[in-house]
């Protein structure tokens, strides 16, 4: 997923956020989201694959268009559409920009006149994340027992080897003259903590560190935010699996919310054998909270129910798509969800053209309407109608 980008949380979004993962850190950071999960180098050269033609179709043909709230759309575009970098793409963005429209039927020609739907008949997943705020302790005790660590000083990233694609860096440890592996989960969580940013409940801070960042509450009423600052270079483990595998969870009932509450009711030895089978372990800094949404991996702040992280292999940051998720397969996972995002997040997790995250915002009831997301997905990517070519009919995928 990205540089920067908040949290997700207690309900967290995820059946499959668990099974995988999103998430980012600021923007300074050329590798990790807002869930603190390595990710593709977005410099790197758009995945390959064999060129194909497309069909192109007017954006009143899409599922629930004529149902869309444009003009919401539109403010969300014009926040995220700077974060495009080709010239197609930044010749509609100063459109947008510079017109002020304030009615739904303006904005709604707008997109019309502008874009056209590249539609293709191949469906993925969707599923949600969130900006959690969990409460946090600046001493331990029995229940907020697990510390809030910072960077450490050990650990150095170095630079991929020549016969590694990915592009991402790597965490080591100084260990005298030599650089080893970070260690795992297990065995940092083991090690004794020198200063601790905070302490937390141990499930809230396994759920911090999928999401990468979220809010801290203290008892005082005072808040920060806690933001990726490094991870342990290990491979993230979502626990979903094993959990059903292991008879933990029923195959249906591994939302966010179900794993977070399984985790709190064996809270010890129990359930920190579980959180170790992620040996991922990510380590955070302390910032003011200033009430804004967190920024994803495109250095943009996540306009929220707008914003998809996506996999950057495949998708460009700054660009518009049609979400068209009717089909959920969680239990209570109802709502239908037809709408315009902008790609500006990414993370570990999300791999593939027809994959995406959908940011939901900030707090409980955010994180409680993303632990239900999980949906077949038909990801749309609109196109600006000045490079879909002279005849507006076809465009080269890729």
């Amino acid at each position: 997923m990205h540089p920067h980008i908040a949290a997700r949380f207690a309900a967290v979004a995820l059946a499959l956020t668990f099974l995988s993962a999103c998430a980012s850190v600021p923007a300074s950071h050329p590798v990790a989201p807002i869930s603190g999960k390595p990710v593709p180098n977005p410099a790197a050269p758009p995945h390959a694959e064999p060129p194909a033609a497309h069909t192109l179709a007017p954006l009143s043909s899409l599922p629930g268009w004529a149902e869309e709230d444009h003009l919401s759309a539109l403010q969300a575009f014009q926040i995220g559409c700077g974060a495009a970098k080709p010239p197609a793409w930044k010749a509609v963005c100063r459109r947008a920009k510079e017109q002020t429209i304030t009615d739904e039927a303006t904005a709604r020609a707008f997109f019309e006149d502008n874009f056209k739907a590249d539609v293709r008949p191949a469906t993925g997943l969707l599923t949600a994340y969130f900006a959690p705020e969990y409460p946090a302790q600046t001493t331990p005790d029995e229940i907020f027992s697990a510390p809030v660590r910072p960077k450490p000083d050990d650990l150095v990233m170095i630079d991929p080897g020549p016969g590694d694609p990915s592009g991402r860096k790597q965490a080591r440890r100084v260990a005298g003259d030599d650089l080893v592996p970070y260690p795992e989960r297990a065995d940092i969580e083991a090690a004794p903590v020198d200063k601790a940013l905070a302490f937390m409940r141990p499930e809230d801070l396994f759920f911090l560190q999928i999401q990468g960042s979220g809010q801290l509450v203290f008892p005082d009423g005072h808040r920060v935010k806690a933001i990726y600052a490094a991870d342990n270079g290990r491979p993230f483990l979502g626990i979903a699996k094993p959990m059903t595998e292991e008879g933990l969870l029923a195959p249906n009932r591994t939302s966010g919310d179900a794993i977070r509450g399984w985790l709190a009711d064996h809270r010890g030895s129990e359930a920190q054998t579980v959180m170790d089978k992620n040996t991922r372990y990510v380590f955070f800094d302390l910032i003011p909270d200033d009430g804004s949404d967190p920024a994803g991996a495109a250095g943009v702040a996540l306009p929220p129910g707008r914003s998809i992280a996506v996999d950057p292999s495949y998708h460009a940051y700054g660009e518009l798509y049609w979400i068209d998720a009717a089909a959920s397969v969680l239990t209570g996972g109802a709502k239908v969800y037809r709408r315009l995002a902008v790609a500006l997040d990414t993370g570990s997790a999300i791999r593939g053209d027809m994959r995406a995250d959908l940011y939901m915002g900030r707090g409980d009831q955010a994180g409680a309407e993303a632990g239900h997301v999980r949906h077949t997905l038909l990801l749309i990517r609109l196109i600006p109608v000045s490079a879909a070519g002279a005849t507006d009919e076809t465009i080269p995928q890729g």
